[in-house]
């Protein structure tokens, strides 16, 4: 990644601005009650990774809540290669967010690529659960004050990821990230419509089938994790495709973690053959 220009311009409705111009009056409602969706997505090698899907999934989103969507997926893909083009981009986490309104304001803008230490992978990392429910779990919108606050509780405990129990006490979702757990070769994962439908979270049901795991939609609920009745949990999302957790709440989840590995071994693989 030339990392002196990512980040130096920005689209606008597809024209090309500055960065430091992209932004939103506070005095907008869209802005004031959180009416915004967004999609993060991966550019290797120059290439906007699974970019169809994400456009499609925030199309979803604004259909869902209402949010008048009114650029189409070829418009976007233009305006994201002319973004990568302008500031020679070869690798960016990029972010597409559009805000509602009379005039919707559709911005993309690049930042460094989100990477995590390989130990991260090998050794596993800490989870917290958070009691807590996201509103219109299916829909990726800029209401993000649970996720913010239940991560920033994590990080104060020292843990990367926290993850959202409901009323039920269902473990749902991480708040950046899909949850799983293994009970020998069988995968347990929430069902579609409890849950943000994550575009690597297809990549890891797909991966979990071709390499020979049974796959469950059945929510994992807290106390069944306090039982130790899963030998193997992790968690995914675009940046991390499949990580391992190895603890939770201070409970120790032992594992060499070779599902986990063998999952997103696949995944990644699959990002590496993405048409350009």
């Amino acid at each position: 990644m030339n990392e002196a220009t990512t980040g130096t311009h920005a689209i606008h409705n597809g024209r090309v601005i500055l960065s430091s111009q992209a932004t939103v009056p506070v005095s907008s409602k869209a802005v004031q009650y959180g009416f915004t969706t967004y999609e993060s997505l991966r550019v290797v090698g120059g290439v906007a990774i699974h970019l169809a899907d994400h456009l499609q999934r925030l199309k979803n989103s604004c259909s869902i809540i209402g949010l008048e969507h009114p650029f189409t997926a070829q418009q976007i893909s233009g305006w994201v290669a002319k973004l990568l083009a302008v500031d020679t981009i070869q690798e960016a986490t990029v972010r597409i967010q559009l805000y509602g309104g009379a005039e919707p304001q559709l911005f993309i803008l690049a930042q460094e690529i989100i990477s995590y230490p390989e130990h991260y992978y090998t050794d596993g990392v800490g989870a917290i659960t958070y009691h807590g429910e996201r509103l219109i779990p299916s829909s990726k919108t800029g209401n993000l004050l649970l996720n913010y606050l239940a991560l920033e509780e994590a990080k104060r405990q020292g843990c990367f990821e926290a993850l959202l129990v409901d009323r039920h006490g269902a473990v749902l979702e991480g708040t950046r990230s899909n949850f799983y757990g293994f009970s020998g070769n069988t995968l347990y994962t929430a069902p579609d419509d409890l849950v943000l439908q994550g575009i690597t979270r297809d990549r890891v049901i797909a991966a979990a089938s071709e390499l020979g795991f049974s796959l469950v939609f059945q929510v994992i609920l807290l106390e069944d994790l306090r039982a130790n009745r899963y030998d193997e949990l992790f968690i995914s999302a675009t940046s991390m495709a499949a990580m391992p957790l190895a603890a939770v709440d201070s409970r120790p989840y032992p594992s060499s973690y070779e599902r986990t590995a063998a999952i997103k071994r696949l995944v990644r693989s699959w990002d590496s053959k993405e048409d350009v």
